[in-house]
């Protein structure tokens, strides 16, 4: 008897103890993930072949918006990025596109450049980045505010933009320097690189894996969710006359980019993650008395996806290889903090549309627009009928910066002339539609195409012409493939939830990508980011 009650005892002991860390107040570390140009459906695509403890872990055990999407076009990378941490589109937090046409500086302005710093570590011109562009708060920033700066927050990418985007104003952040294969930061950030990075770059990682070949992981006639290897819808890397495998990275290299080439092959996300647990250890990441944040976006998906296109078979061997990544880090998250102690969003910046010539061979209907071809005959057009001048200033972004001045000078109405360039613009095959400036200014569009635009239109920074092209139709050339558009295979990507306080299910519901910030804001009881108007999701903050 006094054995079946002390057996009792203890029972319910470790019933409590397990019970009170399920419940523990905050989860000790947040763990953003953006994958650069990811579908939805590659969730499902390539499931057979994921493992139990990646993405099908996510899926199995977190909560996922199925018919999730971005809320505005462009649907470009810096935009994305913005979103997701600000919970709001780019007219109000104002990163319009990756780049865009200032008129102040007459110039190009990249989205996440800042002339007042410079590099530490790495090289000087990929040093002069930080989030000053960014005009509203992150929700990593409203972490650090709500523990009086005690909460840290490291971004992590190998693109400049992804890794400083997300780390807001506060946080720190880590990008990749393709000349000398080194993580690096700037002085925004550090004077110098902190002991840790010092040491993982001293490892001289990237060598490893580019002395490495591509090969697929399964054998190459498994792959039957792609397109045949061979074939003439993919762009080829120099020194190869195919767009096939394998690909020796060693021999590539020197005629690719030289370090640049890993943010091309699955190797670059294996980089990331090995970094992202460098940067968790080497900042004791989780191990305080408050919430970390750590961010971490996968780039290298973008630089194959626009390569090779969605059919290939190097996207999906880069998204088997991903799942392994998903797992090696969970696996590390699980015993580094215990499992349901650290919170995990994953999502991503854009989709990604289908090769256009693919889409032809498929007799679907699609097309390639030659924009300079139409910037000329614009450019030709408002000489022959508002007198000569320059009065395209850029075409850039599938926007067109109309001169405002020189119609000032020549007493055009200006919003008239807008309106007759959108009504001339439509003989062109492949343009859908064109909205004028004045348009996004002075009505207000609750659906549709022109809505999506009017919530990436900013006042101060969009252009005077802002186009729509038909379905299936890009700008680029033969091989290869791009994003930005309003359609749903460019908008719905992945919403998904998973680990503290996060329960098990899906919905149908659709969802934005502005809702994730306000969501983690809403699951650790802090201040939404300050221009956030997302809602939480209420299937995942309403279930905690």
């Amino acid at each position: 008897m006094r054995k079946s009650l002390i057996l009792v005892f203890l029972v319910l002991g470790i019933q409590v103890l397990s019970s009170a860390q399920s419940q523990s107040e905050k989860p000790k570390l947040v763990v953003g993930i953006i994958v650069d140009q990811m579908r939805q459906e590659y969730l499902y695509r390539f499931a057979d072949r994921y493992t139990e403890g990646g993405f099908k872990r996510m899926m199995n055990e977190g909560f996922m918006m199925t018919n999730g999407h971005y809320n505005y076009a462009p649907t470009v990378t810096g935009p994305g990025h913005a979103s997701v941490y600000t919970g709001t589109t780019p007219a109000t937090h104002g990163i319009i596109s990756n780049s865009w046409y200032s008129r102040k500086l007459n110039r190009f302005l990249y989205c996440a450049e800042d002339s007042t710093v410079t590099n530490v570590g790495g090289t000087p011109e990929n040093g002069n980045i930080s989030p000053r562009n960014l005009l509203s708060t992150t929700v990593t920033d409203e972490l650090r505010f709500a523990t009086g700066k005690r909460s840290k927050v490291v971004g992590i990418a190998i693109k400049d933009r992804g890794a400083s985007l997300p780390a807001g104003h506060t946080g720190d952040a880590y990008w990749y320097d393709d000349v000398t294969g080194e993580f690096m930061t700037s002085t925004y950030y550090h004077d110098s690189l902190p002991d840790w990075v010092v040491a993982f770059n001293a490892k001289k990682v990237p060598d490893f894996y580019l002395s490495k070949n591509w090969e697929t992981l399964f054998p190459l006639d498994t792959y039957v969710n792609s397109i045949a290897d061979d074939n003439d819808f993919e762009g080829i890397f120099a020194g190869k006359t195919t767009p096939t495998f394998p690909y020796n990275l060693d021999s590539l290299k020197g005629q690719n980019g030289g370090y640049g080439l890993i943010a091309s092959t699955p190797y670059g996300n294996s980089l990331t993650l090995d970094f992202a647990l460098a940067a968790i250890e080497g900042e004791k990441l989780g191990q305080g008395d408050v919430t970390d944040f750590v961010a971490v976006s996968f780039s290298s998906p973008d630089y194959i996806g626009h390569r090779f296109g969605p059919a290939s078979v190097e996207v999906e061997d880069n998204y088997l290889r991903l799942d392994r990544e998903m797992e090696r880090m969970f696996a590390y998250l699980d015993k580094t903090y215990g499992k349901g102690q650290y919170l995990v969003f994953l999502s991503a910046d854009h989709a990604v549309a289908d090769v256009a010539n693919y889409m032809i061979s498929e007799n679907v209907p699609a097309g390639n627009i030659n924009v300079n071809s139409i910037a000329g005959q614009i450019a030709g057009y408002c000489n022959v009928k508002y007198g000569e001048g320059d009065w395209i200033l850029r075409y850039t972004g599938d926007q067109v910066f109309l001169n405002r001045a020189l119609a000032d000078e020549k007493k055009v109405d200006f919003a008239a002339m807008q309106r007759d360039l959108a009504a001339w613009m439509l003989r062109f095959n492949g343009i859908k539609e064109v909205y004028t400036a004045e348009d996004m200014r002075t009505r207000q569009f609750t659906y549709g195409r022109a809505h999506l635009l009017q919530m990436g239109y900013n006042h101060i920074a969009s252009g005077d012409l802002l186009l729509v092209f038909e379905p299936a139709w890009m700008v680029g050339g033969a091989r290869g493939t791009t994003h930005g558009s309003p359609y749903n295979y460019d908008t719905n990507v992945p919403i998904l939830f998973f680990g503290w306080g996060v329960k098990h299910g899906s919905s149908a519901r659709r969802a934005s990508i502005t809702d994730i910030a306000p969501t983690v804001s809403a699951l650790l009881k802090i201040k939404y980011p300050n221009a956030a108007d997302g809602e939480p999701i209420t299937e995942i903050v309403d279930a905690k």
